[in-house]
């Protein structure tokens, strides 16, 4: 597939997408809301490992109000895979949180988001984590 002037090789915006990742990740790790808030859609919903759903706003209330503080969330190596205007990333990584004041194992997480270039910028819609145990 010949790439255009207008489109960006493959790589390079999975490389892109990695680069925002990774800064979502940092921004919910310092409990930045207004930085995360802008790296995911309207219309986001994460699956955590335990099987709730929480919207955007839900899931950036409880960062800001510290129910969900992430200690420690290290991603590995990033797989993409980019379909257009949409893409889906899965990795695994360390994650130690504090749920509710209480104090979860670092243990490692599976993590599969889906990416969708809304507006010119790329933004998690779909986030799903589960434990490797």
């Amino acid at each position: 597939m010949a790439q255009t002037a207008d489109v960006p090789a493959i790589p390079a915006v999975a490389e892109q997408i990695r680069v925002v990742e990774r800064t979502r990740l940092r921004a919910l790790v310092a409990g930045d809301v207004a930085a995360a808030s802008d790296l995911h859609a309207q219309d986001f919903q994460l699956v955590t490992p335990v099987g709730a759903v929480l919207s955007r706003d839900d899931y950036l209330m409880a960062i800001a109000t510290g129910r969900i503080d992430y200690v420690a969330w290290e991603p590995g190596a990033i797989d993409v895979r980019v379909y257009g205007n949409a893409a889906v990333i899965r990795y695994q990584a360390t994650l130690e949180v504090v749920f509710a004041g209480h104090p979860v194992p670092r243990a490692t997480y599976w993590h599969t988001d889906s990416y969708e270039n809304i507006d010119g910028q790329w933004r998690v819609v779909w986030s799903q984590a589960t434990e490797i145990r």
